[in-house]
């Protein structure tokens, strides 16, 4: 590896590439340090430092995750890239639900680029919509030292803040596509890797400095244990893949009569990703969310919805896992439709050994899939209920922050984005007839 990485330096390309996406994700990580102006940057660390022991402090710490710390601060990028991403998702479910709008995703190039403007779009209003909602929880914040918002603070840094905020984002979502068109990776993946990853050392420092101060490493090397085995978890997950064997008859080629060679139509484990853990997520959080803005603690009801609802508590994880494998099947039914893998394998004298072409095909396909799917489901809702098993188990050792880097999308994401950006470095060197990073075949990404 140590030859692969001196070889990546060796090739102008490659190496500008890589330089290139550093430089990009070390501007983001100074971009994520930047507050909105008229914050009290002591009063908003005393705020979370006394809501990191509630409940909610749970529910903080897993938003501010995917926005690499900058959500806790108050910066520009408060929001990070999740608005882009969440419209995507509607972008994608919307045209499989508006006729108009999936005769455009079929049009070429021009219609892919219409669907990213209306993507583009969507992200805006998201932004606008989510940044209006964090300015008024910044000024309903209040701690031992003062105001988070002074008290005279209008309209004016209303419209200043939701401005910051939204233009932070679309900052982010500009510097992602030039790193895809000019790096090395996917830009927007490496956004959010970046915001994980850098989070990882100071929370394994906290994490083993609790451990130290309970003297019981029996705890840190179960831990530890804990780590390597959803890690192993989490790339089994990423790359597995079932293949469906296709045979193809004879072709007339020029004057003679040629046999098409066999090929397979993959069907990955984890076809829906992590998109499954964000809409789960994002609906059993809601609860808790209206909860708090109702009040909760005044009235007896709602203190019972938080307490069931709050990470770590068995009602919570059986309806997030729940959850998750019912979007796992939803997205699946979405991205997939096995009637026109049949279709288009019949048109071009493709068939399945032992099946009919046709409707017969199809059902196959379609059973295959629901079987793989649940497999798939099951896996990733064990995955992302590991961090609410380590906070119910030990509250007091692990941090919300550490254990949400445990498991769940974060663990998905880098592991994702770790292996297709090797990939294509691999690629690279491969072509160049450089040795990679493995010297016996091939590094496989998400989609092989």
């Amino acid at each position: 590896m140590a030859s692969a990485i001196v070889n990546i330096f060796k090739i102008p390309e490659l190496r500008r590439r890589v330089l290139f996406t550093l430089f990009i994700l070390i501007v983001y990580r100074i971009g994520a340090h930047i507050p909105i102006p008229g914050i009290n940057i002591e009063a908003l660390k005393s705020y979370f430092d006394q809501a990191s022991k509630s409940q909610a402090g749970g529910l903080v710490d897993f938003f501010d995750l995917f926005a690499g710390g900058a959500l806790k601060r108050f910066t520009v990028f408060a929001l990070g890239i999740m608005p882009y991403i969440s419209a995507s998702i509607i972008m994608q479910l919307l045209t499989v639900v508006i006729p108009q709008l999936e005769r455009i995703s079929k049009e070429g190039p021009e219609g892919h680029k219409k669907i990213n403007q209306y993507t583009r779009y969507g992200t805006v209003l998201l932004c606008a919509i989510q940044s209006l909602g964090l300015t008024f929880w910044m000024k309903s914040m209040s701690s031992a030292k003062g105001t988070v918002v002074p008290k005279d603070a209008g309209i004016g840094f209303i419209i200043v803040t939701v401005m910051a905020i939204t233009t932070g984002t679309m900052i982010l979502m500009w510097l992602g596509e030039i790193i895809t068109e000019r790096g090395i990776g996917n830009g927007i993946s490496l956004i959010i890797f970046a915001g994980i990853v850098v989070r990882v050392p100071a929370a394994a420092m906290d994490t083993w400095q609790r451990v130290v101060d309970r003297s019981d490493p029996i705890i840190g090397i179960i831990l530890v244990g804990i780590f390597v085995l959803v890690v192993a978890a989490s790339i089994l997950l990423t790359l597995g893949i079932r293949k469906i064997p296709v045979n193809y008859g004879k072709r007339v080629v020029g004057r003679r009569m040629v046999q098409m060679s066999s090929q397979a139509i993959p069907l990955r484990v984890n076809a829906a990703g992590v998109i499954p853990i964000i809409f789960a997520s994002s609906i059993i959080l809601f609860p808790a969310q209206i909860s708090n803005m109702l009040g909760g603690s005044e009235y007896k009801i709602m203190q019972t919805l938080q307490y069931w609802l709050s990470p770590g508590h068995g009602v919570y994880m059986f309806i997030y896992a729940m959850l998750i494998i019912f979007f796992c099947y939803f997205y699946t039914a979405i991205q997939f439709n096995p009637v026109d893998i049949a279709d288009n394998l019949k048109k071009y004298g493709g068939f399945i050994p032992g099946i009919r072409p046709g409707p017969n095909t199809a059902d196959y396909i379609m059973r295959i899939l629901n079987r793989i799917t649940l497999s798939g489901a099951i896996f990733l809702a064990f995955i992302a209920v590991v961090p609410d098993f380590i906070i119910r188990i030990w509250p007091e050792e692990v941090s919300h922050e550490m254990a949400y880097l445990f498991g769940g999308t974060s663990l998905l994401i880098i592991v994702g984005v770790a292996l297709d950006t090797l990939k294509q470095i691999e690629s690279q060197l491969l072509m160049r007839h450089y040795d990679g990073f493995i010297k016996k075949g091939r590094i496989r990404g998400r989609y092989q």
